[in-house]
């Protein structure tokens, strides 16, 4: 099977809900960071077969295939087609399977994937993300759901608070973790671990989501979300606008276009889980993933587990037993947020450029998603 090469990724900064991404629309947001892929890998646009784009807020501005939106007012040749994926949280991960498979399989050459959220805009509670991936009491379903499932309440919010019963994670951990995040996002930043990924846009030249005073101490005056529960808003991901993209090649292109691979796509995988924890399925693709790989965690260098709630990297690091120092070193969702469709690309564009920057062989990222599903996927430096 052919190799799939991952020759360009870059981000926009991470806008906090109402600051300095809040009013772009999505498609132009997008469109930044298409452009910005185009310009430093210098591929021949017309040259692109595809653009895969994330996006779960399909409404609003977010609505009517936005990722062809994105090409077309990126300035893509109208001969550049592009769609909109939905996997919930891992939609612009499962973008870059998809662009990986059909490079591997000599179907396409070139292909973008990366996905776009600005939650200012489209809320969570939107009607496409009110259900089973939006926190809210009744999915939206038919007698097959209610004959399995009945009329229980399905929710993250639930299923995170069910996470943290289960591996005995008390609220006190969690806030230590939380104060980690930001901690570590705040010193990379500082460090400048992100510039090389980032594409200002405007005058949004950096992520607005780490809180500096972060302490156990002010996490602690918060409310809980549910009553008689352990997680608060500090212990969730932050609502947040963004983009990212990333330029998926095959080795012809790499050759015929003069493109720098920087990291070889070694393996993916996506399971189901239990829809009612909903956010478990990190655990087990992490296991497949390994398994079909042939590869130890240890030899992994560094891990990205997307921090949707505190208690969901915090089960995975109890059941794999992984490095937490390897684990979202740059901070994670609680401090940088989570633009839900770009979050998947945006986590894939860290995990490159650290891997390039601290010569690291393998990287692995996996995150969990609305409905009980989990990506996860093994990169390879070149």
């Amino acid at each position: 099977m052919a190799e799939a090469f991952i020759v360009g990724a870059v981000r926009t900064p991470i806008g906090k809900r109402g600051g300095g991404l809040s009013a772009v629309h999505p498609a132009d947001l997008g469109a930044h960071a298409l452009r910005g892929l185009i310009v430093r890998t210098g591929v021949d646009p017309a040259r692109i077969d595809d653009v895969l784009w994330g996006c779960v807020g399909q409404v609003g501005p977010q609505a009517s295939n936005v990722g062809r939106i994105t090409a077309l007012s990126a300035g893509l040749p109208e001969s550049v087609p592009g769609t909109t994926l939905d996997r919930q949280c891992g939609s612009s991960q499962q973008a870059l399977h998809f662009a990986a498979q059909a490079v591997m399989s000599g179907t396409q050459d070139l292909v973008v994937a990366g996905g776009v959220e600005v939650m200012s805009q489209v809320p969570i509670a939107s009607p496409t993300t009110i259900g089973l991936g939006a926190g809210m009491a009744h999915p939206r379903s038919g007698n097959g759901w209610a004959e399995r499932y009945g009329d229980q309440e399905i929710s993250q919010f639930r299923g995170a608070e069910l996470i943290a019963a289960k591996w005995g994670l008390t609220r006190e951990a969690m806030e230590a973790y939380a104060v980690e995040s930001h901690r570590r996002a705040i010193e990379a930043i500082e460090q400048g671990l992100f510039d090389d990924e980032i594409l200002p846009y405007g005058d949004v030249t950096r992520d607005e989501g780490p809180r500096p005073g972060t302490t156990p101490e002010t996490l602690a005056t918060l409310q809980p979300l549910r009553e008689d529960g352990r997680l608060t808003a500090a212990l969730a991901s932050q609502i947040s606008d963004g983009a990212a993209a990333l330029l998926v090649a095959s080795e012809r292109a790499v050759r015929e276009q003069g493109l720098t691979p920087l990291a070889r796509v070694h393996t993916m995988t996506v399971v189901g889980s239990d829809p009612v924890y909903m956010l478990t399925g990190p655990i087990p693709a992490t296991e497949r993933l390994l398994a079909r790989a042939g590869v130890a965690l240890s030899d992994i260098g560094a891990f990205e587990v997307n921090e949707a709630f505190a208690s969901v990297p915090m089960a995975w690091l109890q059941e794999t037993g992984a490095d937490p120092a390897r684990t979202n070193p740059q901070g994670g969702a609680i401090a940088l947020g989570h633009p839900l469709g770009g979050t998947g690309a945006r986590l894939l564009t860290t995990l490159v450029h650290r891997m390039r920057r601290e010569n690291l062989r393998y990287g692995m990222q996996t995150m969990c998603e609305g409905g009980g599903m989990a990506n996860a996927t093994l990169l390879e430096l070149v």
